[in-house]
C-alpha cells in the first residue's frame, strides 16, 4: 500500500488506495478508529479478482489525509465524516458505489447513504443502524457492563484523557487492539505498520472531538448544521443492505435482524461473523463475501429493471 492517491474535498485533501481495474465495478471501503486502510488489504484482493475497483480513503486525522485549512475545526462528528465520503465519491467519478465499513466507517457509509442516497448502490454495515442519536446518547446511560468497556471515552471526555492520547497514542491504541478483538492473533507488524497513520498531527483533535460531539458535549462545525439536523430525526435507510453483527465483539452488541429491518427499509441480508472489532483483517474473506452478495443483488436488480421497463 505504498502508493498514495488524494483529491481535494472542501474541508479535507482525502488521501486513498487504489485497487483493481478502473473500469471495474466500483467499492469504498472505509475504517475506524484506531485503524486505517491496511485493514483491508486482503478484502480489497478478494473483490479485484471479482472484477471491482476498490478505493480505500484515509479518514480525517489519519495517515496523510489532512485538512485544508488551519482555520478548519478539527471535527470528528458523524456528517462530517460522511460529507468527506461523499465528496470522494463525487471527486473520482464513482457511479452508484457499494460502501462498506465499520466503527467511524461504517458510520460514514451509513450517514452518506441516509443523505445522499442516489449516490450509493448498497450498503455493508457492521453493527447495522451506525448512526449516533446524540441526544439520547448524551442522557441515556447503557447498563454497567457496557459503560466499563467504553472507558476510553469517558477518558477522552476530559482533558486529562486527551494528554494521554497525545502521549501513549501507542500504547492506548494497541490496547484498545487488544480489548476489542480477545480472539485475534494480531500478524507480527500489523499493528506498528497501521499505527504510522495516528502521528497525523490533527489525530488526536480530530478523535477527541468526535467522542465529545456524540455525547453533546462538543460543537460541531456549522458547515454540517443541516446535515445533523436531518441526522438527528434518525430516517431510515432505504438502500439495499447487508448488516454484519459480530458475534465475538465486546463493543458491540448483536440484534435480532428484526431490529435491523426497522432501521433498513430494504435488508438484504443479515449475516453473523464470529470475529472481534476489526472484522475486515480478522476475516475478510467473510467481509469480502458480503460486498459480493449484495453486489450481485444490486446487479440483478438493475437487470431486470432494464429487461422489464415499467410502463408509461
Amino acid at each position: 500500500m505504498d502508493f498514495v492517491s488524494r483529491v481535494l474535498g472542501s474541508r479535507i485533501e482525502i488521501a486513498y488506495h487504489q485497487h483493481g481495474d478502473p473500469a471495474g465495478w466500483p467499492v469504498v471501503l472505509l475504517h475506524g478508529f484506531p485503524y486505517d486502510p491496511r485493514c483491508y488489504e486482503n478484502v480489497a484482493d478478494e473483490l479485484v479478482a471479482d472484477g471491482a475497483r476498490v478505493v480505500v480513503p484515509y479518514v480525517r486525522g489519519f495517515g496523510p489525509s489532512i485538512y485544508r485549512s488551519a482555520d478548519t475545526l478539527r471535527s470528528g462528528q458523524q456528517a462530517a465524516l460522511a460529507h468527506d465520503l461523499h465528496e470522494l465519491i463525487d471527486a473520482l467519478g464513482l457511479h452508484r458505489p457499494i460502501v462498506a465499513g465499520f466503527d467511524w466507517g461504517g458510520r460514514a457509509a451509513c450517514v452518506t447513504a441516509m443523505l445522499w442516497p442516489s449516490s450509493v448502490s448498497g450498503l455493508v454495515t457492521v453493527g447495522g443502524y451506525n448512526v449516533h442519536d446524540i441526544s439520547a446518547m448524551a442522557a441515556t446511560p447503557d447498563p454497567p457492563a457496557m459503560e466499563s468497556r467504553m472507558w476510553y471515552q469517558w477518558y477522552f471526555h476530559s482533558d486529562r484523557g486527551r494528554a494521554g492520547l497525545a502521549r501513549y497514542r501507542r500504547e492506548l491504541t494497541r490496547q484498545l487492539w487488544t480489548e476489542w478483538s480477545p480472539g485475534w492473533n494480531i500478524p507480527d507488524g500489523a499493528f506498528e505498520a497501521t499505527a504510522a497513520s495516528f502521528d497525523n498531527p490533527d489525530f488526536v483533535d480530530t478523535v477527541i472531538h468526535s467522542y465529545r460531539h456524540r455525547y453533546g458535549l462538543a460543537a460541531g462545525d456549522p458547515v454540517y448544521e443541516d446535515s445533523e439536523t436531518t441526522i438527528a430525526q434518525t430516517p431510515p435507510i432505504s438502500v439495499p443492505t447487508i448488516v454484519i453483527d459480530l458475534t465475538e465483539d465486546p463493543v458491540l452488541e448483536t440484534k435480532p435482524e428484526a431490529a435491523h429491518a426497522a432501521r433498513f427499509t430494504d435488508l438484504v441480508d443479515y449475516r453473523r461473523i464470529a470475529t472481534g472489532h476489526n472484522t475486515p483483517q480478522e476475516n475478510p474473506v467473510a467481509f469480502a463475501e458480503a460486498i459480493r452478495t449484495l453486489h450481485r443483488n444490486v446487479s440483478d436488480i438493475a437487470r431486470a429493471s432494464s429487461e422489464n421497463p415499467t410502463p408509461r
